[in-house]
């Protein structure tokens, strides 16, 4: 029997102190054991961008990354940055824009689009595109996805619609 790991990290700015299995994914962990299901499990390869978290403030799939590689890390969900406000003009912009359609993807989506209007205030519909192509969506066509950052970034740099 494989004994558990203990670790401590932070997720959404709580300490959280656990016993985890070692090959357990982070993203298992944040909807199993903290119920933060907002994260999604799409393919669980890497690719589809679902899972996607910010670890120590760098966009992770989580779905690759083992809970016990976390010990002493900072975590954030997109339940966290919901929470505290930071992406609620692009949540709105999603909203207006009817980028969200079946929502799978919207999680990782929002974060993807976040981590680039963090490092870029008002990159083109190209930039956009590249920065989210890491994130599939089945639904929408990524138009009004694409749309909607280009709206965010627009607004927080001062510009009217």
């Amino acid at each position: 029997m494989t004994a558990a790991l203990s670790i401590s990290l932070h997720v959404n700015g709580e300490r959280i102190d656990a016993q985890v299995l070692p090959r357990l994914n982070l993203v298992d962990f944040l909807r199993e054991q903290l119920k933060l299901t907002g994260t999604h499990v799409g393919c669980e390869h890497g690719v589809c961008g679902a899972c996607t978290v910010r670890v120590n403030g760098e966009i992770v799939r989580s779905c690759l990354m083992l809970a016990a590689q976390m010990h002493g890390a900072s975590v954030e969900t997109i339940e966290g940055l919901s929470d505290s406000g930071e992406i609620a003009d692009l949540q709105a912009a999603f909203r207006d824009r009817n980028a969200l359609q079946c929502g799978f993807c919207t999680p990782g989506m929002l974060i993807a689009a976040q981590d680039l209007l963090k490092q870029e205030a008002e990159p083109d519909r190209e930039r956009i595109r590249e920065h989210l192509s890491g994130n599939y969506c089945r639904c929408t066509g990524y138009q009004a996805i694409i749309d909607a950052v280009e709206t965010t970034a627009r607004a927080r740099a001062g510009h009217t619609p």
